[in-house]
């Protein structure tokens, strides 16, 4: 095994429960957190392939997680129009942001929300980034990712009293 190899098998075994803990943390499903660890590391394994191949690290692994969970809310957002188009399903996607949030409710309200909010809040607020990184990410313009995320709050809210309300 070359060098690049060895380096790989080592960084996997140090960066795994961090990548895993990651995805799973965002995405909230064990199988979905592990289909995406797999694809991170089969990209750095292409990766590393590469002649000009960039330094693999942790960080490296966590944008790379990022981007695939990114993709993988897409994915989403196409299955569920591709669904609502062919059967006629109209869902609400909605839920909330301020005050002292129920960290479960959250997660609930999250799953429950169109991939694009879900996506533009968990970047935003759980994973730190400005808004021109999250408009990046999100293939935006700065400003209209300023306004999807002022749509995505304002559903949060709705949803997460809609389910104070409701008792949950």
């Amino acid at each position: 095994m070359d060098e690049g190899g060895t380096d790989l098998l080592r960084l996997y075994d140090d960066a795994l429960p961090q990548v895993y803990g990651y995805l799973l943390s965002r995405c909230g499903q064990a199988t979905v957190a592990e289909d995406l660890t797999a694809e991170t590391f089969l990209a750095a394994v292409d990766a590393v392939r590469r002649p000009s191949a960039a330094r693999l690290s942790v960080p490296w692994l966590i944008g790379v997680a990022r981007h695939k969970l990114v993709d993988h809310w897409r994915r989403q957002a196409r299955e569920r129009r591709d669904l609502q188009v062919i059967g006629g399903l109209a869902q609400d996607h909605q839920d909330p942001w301020d005050d002292h949030l129920d960290a479960v409710r959250v997660r609930d309200t999250l799953d429950r929300m169109g991939s694009h909010h879900r996506a533009a809040l968990t970047l935003r607020y759980l994973d730190g980034l400005p808004v021109p990184e999250v408009a990046a990410l999100l293939e935006r313009s700065p400003h209209a990712t300023e306004a999807l995320l002022v749509r995505a709050r304002a559903a949060f809210r709705r949803a997460y009293r809609d389910d104070e309300e409701a008792g949950q």
